[in-house]
């Protein structure tokens, strides 16, 4: 599968969740929203870890320091879920 680079618009201007979902606001005025079982970290964190989010990635990635979790807005509008942890990696 090929991506394209990012574009302007798809700079990332906003986040934020509700009990199930996750919202993505981008500079060009669409919002994104996932269902926030895709990120098991981002299920499991409090409500004050999922609100202490950056920019990075130049504007195009999200980051969330404290559980240690990047998303790209790329990612967000191909629909791609966080991959699934082996068994092991799980231990």
């Amino acid at each position: 599968m090929t991506t394209s680079p990012p574009k302007p618009g798809e700079r990332v201007a906003d986040v934020r969740f509700d009990d199930d979902t996750l919202s993505v606001d981008l500079a060009d005025g669409r919002t994104n929203t996932v269902p926030l079982a895709w990120y098991p970290r981002l299920l499991d964190a409090t409500p004050a870890q999922r609100a202490n989010w950056q920019v990075c990635g130049g504007g195009f990635g999200i980051h969330w320091p404290e559980i240690d979790e990047d998303l790209s807005a790329q990612g967000l509008l191909e629909g791609s879920p966080a991959p699934r942890r082996s068994a092991a990696a799980k231990r």
